[in-house]
């Protein structure tokens, strides 16, 4: 429980910093000189950075962007590779064969390679990031609404409701969708948690969010030049990535518990 209540107050914060952030008066582009690498102290929470910026200011914004991409991506991957899922495992026969095969091509590469790759075409930016990371996140979902749908589509009211002439599109969203939900919900919490890992690595490697503007990934890579005189510039925002993405997990874990009913019959 006490972990349950930890995970939400931190998503919690997570959100409300990014959606509120821009009307709590903060300055993340405000230059301090004699603030240069100042530890944290009672006017910064979290210290400045190499050109005098509050980094808490900075971090705030970064939360913005986090959420924007995270939300973003799992949205369209969860909607696309569902529909192309879905409809590949209902039909069958060479749309199929080929959507299958088209998955496997896709799963051969480690994702995080393709995004890099993608987003090195394409030019970095915060839209291109989102493209990168869709064109990538849609595989899971995918596989996963199909291999759902194969297990599902011989049940009886979708026979009956297909013997009775009901149009395929009705009995994808209307019957073969609203029963794989629970999965897709559980694939969707954890896509998130990978989200926010993939464009912090973009970030660093600068092929996502570009300077002044703040993202949690550039602000590890801007910290790495003075990790020996100022610590805080990449523990602040690498502390602030672990604790989203592993609160995001346990959320995920505890979903995935609730929703599994061998787990909450046994308990």
């Amino acid at each position: 429980m006490i972990r349950d209540g930890l995970s939400i107050v931190i998503i919690s914060a997570w959100i409300i910093a990014a959606l509120f952030g821009s009307y709590m008066g903060l300055s993340p582009y405000e230059i301090d000189l004699p603030s240069i690498l100042s530890p944290p102290d009672a006017e910064a929470w979290l210290g400045y950075d190499d050109l005098g910026r509050p980094l808490f200011d900075r971090l705030v914004e970064g939360a913005n962007v986090s959420l924007t991409v995270a939300f973003t991506v799992v949205l369209i991957s969860s909607v696309v590779g569902t529909l192309i899922g879905t409809t590949s495992a209902y039909l069958g026969g060479w749309f199929d064969h080929l959507t299958v095969r088209i998955i496997d091509v896709l799963l051969a590469f480690p994702g995080i390679l393709l995004a890099i790759a993608l987003a090195g075409v394409m030019g970095p930016g915060l839209e291109n990031v989102v493209i990168a990371l869709s064109v990538v996140g849609w595989v899971g979902f995918a596989r996963l609404s199909r291999a759902q749908v194969m297990s599902i589509k011989h049940r009886d009211h979708i026979v009956a409701a297909s013997a009775l002439g009901t149009a395929r599109t009705t009995i994808v969203f209307r019957h073969l969708i609203p029963l794989i939900l629970a999965p897709l919900m559980i694939e969707a919490t954890f896509g998130i948690a990978s989200v926010i890992l993939a464009e912090a690595g973009l970030s660093f490697l600068g092929l996502g969010v570009q300077p002044p503007a703040a993202s949690w990934g550039n602000m590890v890579r801007d910290g790495t030049r003075y990790m020996l005189v100022a610590p805080h510039m990449v523990l602040m925002p690498g502390l602030a990535i672990m604790l989203v993405v592993l609160a995001v997990n346990l959320l995920g874990d505890r979903i995935r518990d609730r929703l599994d009913v061998r787990i909450r019959d046994n308990s």
